[in-house]
C-alpha cells in the first residue's frame, strides 16, 4: 500500500490467544508465526500505526475477563462442522463484541439471536465440508491468489529465518497425511478477506457499529445458564424446579 491508501485503513490492534500441547508441533508453529508476525510489524514504523498484532501467551479464564469486555471484534475462524467455536464467543458477544465467524459450533446460534445483520459470516457451510474436501483430493481446487500471496511472503523469510515449510507444507497438495489442507484455509481465505473487508468499512460508520454491539449483548440473553439448565431440566434430566418459598 502506499501512504495514502494506508491512512484509508482502520486501525487494529489483533490479539492472538491461545496455548498449544506439547506434542502438537504446527500449533507450537503457529504460536511461533503469531509471534514472529508481531515482532516485524510492531516495529515497522510504515505499518505499526495502523496494525498491532499480540498474542496472548497461556490464554486462560482470567486473562479473558480482562480482554473479553475491551474487545470489539471476535474471530471464530474454525471450519463449518468442527464444533471447536464453543461458549467463549458467547462471552465476547454478550460484552457487545461483534464476531466474525463461520458457521460452526456456537456461532450458528449466536448469528440466529443477534441477527444475520449484526454478525459477519464467511465460509463454506458444513454440508459443504465433505464435497469441498473430495473436489481438493480430485485435483480441482483452485486457490485464490491472495492465498498463495500470503504463503509465499511466509516462505520469503520476511519474518525471520524460521523454516515454516512443514506448517505450509499442511495447506499444500490435495492427499496425503498432513497435507491437502484438511481445514479448508484455501476455500475460506478469500471469503474471509472479503468479510473483513466488511467489517472496516461497518466499524467506519460509529453509530451503526454500537448498534450492532447493542443488539449482540441484547440477543445474548438465551445463552445464561439459568436458561441453559432450566431446559436441560426439562428435557434432559427430566426433573421439576424446587421454588423456595
Amino acid at each position: 500500500m502506499s501512504a495514502e491508501e494506508r491512512k484509508k485503513v482502520t486501525p487494529r490492534t489483533v490479539m492472538v490467544g491461545g496455548k498449544a500441547f506439547a506434542t502438537y508441533t504446527n500449533a507450537k508453529r503457529i504460536v511461533k508465526l503469531v509471534n514472529d508476525v508481531g515482532a516485524v510489524v510492531n516495529n515497522d514504523a510504515d505499518v505499526n500505526q495502523y496494525l498491532k498484532v499480540v498474542f496472548i501467551p497461556n490464554y486462560n479464564v482470567s486473562v479473558a475477563e480482562v480482554l473479553i469486555p475491551g474487545s470489539e471484534l471476535s474471530q471464530h475462524i474454525s471450519t463449518a462442522g468442527m464444533e471447536a467455536s464453543g461458549t467463549s464467543n458467547m462471552k465476547f458477544s454478550l460484552n457487545g463484541c461483534v464476531i466474525i465467524g463461520t458457521l460452526d459450533g456456537a456461532n450458528v446460534e449466536i448469528r440466529e439471536e443477534v441477527g444475520q445483520d449484526n454478525f459477519f459470516l464467511f465460509g463454506a457451510k458444513a454440508d459443504q465440508i465433505a464435497g469441498l474436501r473430495k473436489e481438493r483430493e480430485n485435483g480441482l481446487f483452485k486457490p485464490d491468489p491472495r492465498f498463495e500471496e500470503a504463503k509465499q511472503f511466509i516462505r520469503s523469510g520476511a519474518f525471520g529465518t524460521y523454516d515454516y515449510t512443514p506448517l505450509l507444507d499442511s495447506l499444500e497438495g490435495n492427499t496425503g497425511f498432513g497435507r491437502g489442507d484438511y481445514f479448508l484455509v484455501g476455500y475460506d481465505f478469500p471469503s474471509y478477506i472479503d468479510a473483513q473487508a466488511r467489517v472496516d468499512e461497518a466499524y467506519k460508520d460509529k453509530k451503526k457499529w454500537i448498534k450492532m454491539s447493542i443488539l449482540n449483548t441484547a440477543g445474548s440473553g438465551k445463552f445464561s445458564s439459568d436458561r441453559t439448565i432450566d431446559q436441560y431440566a426439562k428435557e434432559i434430566w427430566g426433573i421439576s424446579a424446587c421454588p423456595v418459598p
